[in-house]
């Protein structure tokens, strides 16, 4: 919460709601007022917390985003529902797409629910969009930066699709682009030798799954986590694949794998076509995926954008930041071209 109050002329509206169920307004607000704190960073207004009372102080636009994720943020609290502090950056961003939205027809629906910690449900109308995308079609890109969620939420598709036998194992990916892909000549088993570039997915699965249990199904081949090299010569029937870090393949190791798929089987491709780790001049499979696969009849493509990171407000700002810094650097190279 804001320590100075702005000065009134920065101050052209304000809101007041009051929220008199106690327990309801606690968890709202969060440990020592931290989701008012984080609503404050995230909606880009002033929140004035007095008895049962919210002060709501900003640009009307900014400020009718913050009352509608308070309020029904609020609705979900009294339910009993516990809530995140990025259930409220989540809200916000939500919001400020479509003030029309109903926050419950996205959190509501429930992905899975781990061993431990909170059921896992889509947290923004993209994510619902994609989730849905995953459900229909047995092909989905799922393109955009970092923190929007599109690895977590493809390993919570995999894990609640294996558990209600629709497939019957689920393999995970991802280009060991460091290594080249010429792991043989590492040290050492394969999973030491992978699991600098698997590790993502492996804490992934952890989260969702008993430790115990989701070394059952490693050993017993259920669930395979392995470097793209792996994958080549191979028909995967009946499985749920998850292609991660895609913009570190080529376009003909994208092909290889999408030509891997048989009978029963889904894949979901995610990656950020902004963060290719490729030598200088290599063409990224996700970028020419996108461009060739783009109109084929079955295939999905879900683009986030930085509006959709989940992380922590900074994290947008910072991928903002690098963004602004990347454009001045190209309008500096057409310039000197020129």
């Amino acid at each position: 919460m804001s320590d100075t109050p702005e000065t009134p002329n920065k101050i052209p509206y304000k809101e007041k709601l009051s929220f008199p169920q106690t327990d309801a307004l606690v968890e709202l607000c969060g440990y020592g007022n931290s989701r008012l704190k984080l609503l404050e960073q995230t909606a880009e207004v002033a929140v004035h917390l007095r008895g049962t009372d919210l002060t709501i102080e900003g640009e009307k636009a900014k400020v009718g985003v913050a009352v509608n994720a308070l309020q029904q943020l609020y609705v979900f609290a009294q339910q009993g529902a516990g809530l995140a502090s990025d259930d409220v950056v989540r809200a916000v961003n939500a919001l400020r797409s479509d003030s029309n939205l109903q926050l419950k027809n996205i959190f509501s629906d429930t992905i899975l629910k781990p061993k431990r910690g909170r059921p896992i449900t889509p947290k923004s109308l993209r994510q619902k969009q994609y989730v849905d995308a995953v459900r229909q079609a047995d092909v989905v890109f799922g393109i955009g930066p970092a923190g929007t969620g599109k690895t977590y939420l493809a390993v919570a598709l995999a894990v609640r699709m294996l558990q209600d036998k629709v497939v019957k194992r689920i393999i995970l990916t991802r280009p060991a682009v460091e290594a080249g892909e010429r792991l043989g000549f590492l040290p050492g088993t394969l999973e030491e030798k992978v699991d600098p570039y698997l590790r993502p997915l492996f804490d992934a699965l952890n989260e969702m799954l008993d430790h115990e249990r989701a070394r059952k199904l490693l050993d017993k081949g259920v669930i395979e986590v392995a470097p793209l090299a792996f994958m080549r010569g191979r028909t995967l029937n009946d499985s749920f694949v998850i292609f991660d870090e895609a913009q570190n393949s080529t376009p003909e190791q994208m092909k290889m794998l999408l030509t891997r798929l048989g009978f029963g089987s889904k894949a979901v491709i995610t990656g950020d076509v902004t963060q290719s780790d490729l030598p200088l001049g290599n063409r990224s499979g996700l970028v020419d995926a996108r461009r060739v696969l783009r109109r084929v009849p079955g295939i999905r493509f879900c683009e986030f954008s930085d509006g959709d990171v989940v992380r922590h407000p900074l994290v947008m700002e910072v991928i903002r930041a690098y963004d602004a810094r990347d454009r001045a650097r190209e309008a500096r190279s057409a310039s000197k071209a020129d």
